[in-house]
């Protein structure tokens, strides 16, 4: 295989709107991933149950969110970052290629915010590769802990000789991580402005694909009307080369 497919959305829970005017927008969010047409999806603010929104709308699947979006012939993980008053959210993973193994490591830095990193070991064409989905911090002295703790996760459970895969919504506001990640031998696509955030008129760039033994080489955000109804992130498509 000469490339690799990595895409990174935040759903926003599968809902869309405030008060009156929210609306499902999951089953949408279930189009638009397969038309992402990605090896792995890494997904942030997915609900495994909410009892507020089984009352709330007819059409509010039965399955977990990660299980519903996942495409035909896909395997998906999903691990809790967060528990609330009326269910629990967290990252997930959806891959083309098999999972071997994954694991959960909470990275919440205060009793605010619940935060989680999920790992998920795959193999991809006869060899492996490590995806980490991380959703980091509102604050910017949690997001620095929080890359410090990323890094000793790193080291600790990514054999240093295989590809690894971080992707996810950094809140990075004017990519002030970067040379954290770089030192870490992470890279990503420099050079090009792709904002991801807001959705409905993109001005900056919050979600990100980093990478270690794959090179990045293509970076790309869906257009289209119907791309800013469905959260309030886009998606962030990037290729990387199989060394």
């Amino acid at each position: 295989m000469d490339t690799l497919r990595v895409a990174t959305y935040n759903i926003h829970k599968g809902v869309q709107g405030v008060g009156l005017a929210r609306r499902l927008e999951i089953h949408n969010l279930g189009h638009a991933i397969e038309q992402l047409d990605a090896d792995i999806v890494c997904l942030q603010e997915v609900r495994k149950l909410n009892r507020q929104g089984e009352r709330r709308f007819a059409r509010w699947p039965q399955q977990p969110q990660a299980d519903f979006l996942c495409p035909e012939g896909y395997c998906a993980v999903y691990e809790t970052n967060a528990y609330t008053r009326h269910g629990e959210h967290g990252n997930a993973l959806l891959s083309r290629w098999p999972v071997v193994r994954h694991r959960h490591e909470d990275m919440s830095d205060h009793r605010f915010e619940q935060r989680g990193l999920l790992h998920v070991e795959l193999v991809v064409a006869h060899r492996p590769v490590h995806a980490i989905v991380v959703h980091l911090g509102l604050i910017k002295g949690s997001r620095v802990r929080q890359i410090a703790q990323l890094g000793d996760f790193i080291t600790r459970e990514v054999p240093p000789d295989e590809p690894l895969v971080v992707a996810g919504d950094f809140n990075d506001w004017g990519t002030r991580l970067r040379d954290a990640m770089n030192a870490m031998g992470l890279a990503d696509l420099q050079g090009r402005r792709t904002p991801t955030y807001p959705s409905r008129l993109p001005l900056t760039q919050l979600d990100f694909v980093y990478a270690r033994h794959l090179k990045p080489v293509s970076l790309t955000v869906p257009r289209g009307r119907i791309w800013g109804r469905m959260s309030d992130h886009l998606p962030l498509v990037a290729e990387l080369a199989v060394e």
